[in-house]
């Protein structure tokens, strides 16, 4: 299955550490946040350093944009590792 990113896009968070991959790549975390209807969706996006994006489908919908920012706010690098892990 293949998640494309919607054209709204808006970045909520950038988290500070690098996660590495089973393989050994290391990778960036970021939320992201789209409107969608009367709700918001979020997904995460990672970045390695040659610029391969690996994103999640939809991890959340809130009733805002501040909603999934709060969302991100709370994520644990345990959480972001296994989203890493099933991300596409």
């Amino acid at each position: 299955m293949r998640y494309d990113v919607p054209r709204m896009a808006e970045k909520v968070q950038e988290f500070k550490h690098d996660l590495v991959a089973s393989n050994g790549s290391t990778f960036v975390a970021r939320a992201f946040a789209d409107r969608r209807g009367n709700i918001w969706i979020g997904w995460l996006e990672f970045e390695s350093p040659d610029g391969r994006i690996l994103r999640t489908g939809e991890e959340t919908s809130q009733p805002s944009r501040d909603a999934v920012a709060y969302w991100a706010s709370g994520l644990e690098r345990i959480y972001l590792e296994g989203a890493l892990g099933r991300a596409k």
